[in-house]
């Protein structure tokens, strides 16, 4: 343990090696305190960069603003409701009813999950397999992932979970990438079994990135249309995606289906001020009519959140970023071919937009813990990707890497993130071809 620092850290790269810290950040780079100028492309929570100009001026503006709670009606926090609904929602005006803003997409995805409850008067709660949608109460009991189990784990192996407050079910997930392994079960089958397992659901949330799982749009429309007919709501996790981080405002609109509830978090704050937000649909909002949601917080729709939420959507229209974002897939897509063909220990590539997952070859996701103090494969790839100028993500995983750039990053520097990704998976193939031989 570092006795230095009086900081409780938990890294998104797991390991014990704290060597690496942010002392400053700029556009699309984080400044290091070796020195280093390292681009960033590891940041759900700022698809605006590093001090994006329009944030800045709206947190220095929201300073002088009241501090209001959420138990008192705001103008400015009904605003931001109004230009998110307007804006990002444009193409559902006729689906969506009302938003309520929230500290996080953790809290969003807990108080969305305990709504479906109340509605419904059921308990259980399903997601797919390998989900992660936050570790806060109820959300921490849908996030299935095995490492990030919301207790201790050991740096000398063992880990002591916390027990959960919902019975959980997992449906498989699709099993669909963009390179390398891929499943090529219709659909249909695959969710043949599904029916049975939510006859006594609350809620399906289904996300779209997490675990490296991104799927097409039938896997949705499946799963929704299964949800409906057990009576169960349908809840889309759009923290990581939604406001066009996946090349579209949301990647649920991919399908034909519409959702109960939309989860919003991370980016719908610009990376300016944490901040979530639960969006209901009109036909929920009718099922409502008459009771009052009876949860309630202080900092929720805080004055800082607010002025962050309403720059980003204002930013976000004015200068097209999500097309962008959807241009921006195709020449990532040519480099991840390129990268998958090069790299014999790559077992998939998934991805969409600006958010891409590559899984090396390894131990079964299974049966990682986060319990060692060894850093995994997963996290000596992302060490050797910063020595070529680049921080990339792995959640924790330990034979996963993610990349997230800002939605305003340059094609340049978006080129160099994926050079330095490249090299980083130099050190996967070396460990494959030592594990060969043995």
């Amino acid at each position: 343990m570092n006795t230095d620092s009086r900081l409780l850290f938990t890294g998104i790269n797991s390991g014990d090696d704290k060597s690496k810290k942010v002392i400053g950040a700029e556009g699309v780079r984080f400044q290091m305190s070796d020195g280093r100028w390292l681009i960033d492309g590891s940041n759900t929570g700022g698809a605006l960069g590093h001090k994006h100009p329009a944030i800045v001026e709206a947190i220095r503006k929201a300073a002088e603003a009241p501090v209001v709670n959420e138990g008192w009606l705001w103008v400015d926090r009904e605003e931001a409701a109004r230009e998110l609904v307007e804006t990002a929602f444009g193409d559902d005006l006729d689906w969506v009813g009302a938003v309520r803003f929230f500290l996080s997409g953790s809290e969003a995805n807990d108080l969305a999950l305990s709504l479906a409850q109340s509605i419904t008067g059921r308990q259980t709660l399903a997601t797919r397999e390998r989900a992660y949608h936050g570790m806060t109460g109820l959300s921490r009991d849908m996030t299935v992932q095995p490492q990030w189990h919301g207790g201790l784990s050991s740096l000398t192996g063992g880990f002591r979970p916390v027990p959960p407050s919902a019975h959980v079910v997992q449906v498989p997930g699709p099993g669909r990438y963009r390179f390398g392994e891929t499943s090529s079960t219709p659909i249909t089958e695959l969710l043949s079994g599904v029916p049975e397992a939510l006859s006594e659901t609350a809620a399906v949330i289904v996300d779209y990135t997490q675990g490296g799982v991104y799927y097409d749009s039938d896997y949705q429309d499946e799963l929704a249309r299964h949800a409906k007919a057990a009576g169960a709501l349908w809840i889309a996790d759009e923290v990581v995606t939604g406001l066009g981080r996946n090349g579209g405002w949301f990647a649920y609109q991919n399908g034909k289906t519409k959702p109960d509830i939309v989860t919003l978090g991370k980016h719908v704050g610009g990376g300016g001020a944490p901040a979530g937000a639960v969006v209901v649909s009109r036909e929920l909002l009718e099922r409502m009519d008459g009771w009052t949601w009876q949860t309630y917080s202080t900092f929720r729709g805080h004055p800082l959140t607010i002025a962050a939420v309403r720059a980003t959507i204002a930013t976000m229209a004015s200068t097209d970023l999500v097309n962008r974002a959807y241009a921006m897939d195709d020449l990532i897509s040519a480099r991840m071919a390129v990268i998958a063909a090069k790299h014999p220990s790559v077992l998939r590539i998934g991805g969409r937009g600006m958010h891409w997952t590559v899984e090396v070859q390894g131990p079964d996701w299974r049966e990682w813990r986060g319990d060692s103090a060894v850093p995994p494969l997963a996290t000596r790839i992302a060490a050797r990707a910063a020595d070529a100028g680049a921080l990339i993500g792995t959640s924790g995983e330990q034979t996963s890497v993610f990349i997230s750039p800002a939605l305003v990053m340059p094609e340049g520097d978006l080129h160099s993130l994926l050079d330095a990704l490249d090299h980083g998976l130099t050190l996967a193939d070396e460990e494959l071809d030592r594990n060969s031989v043995r």
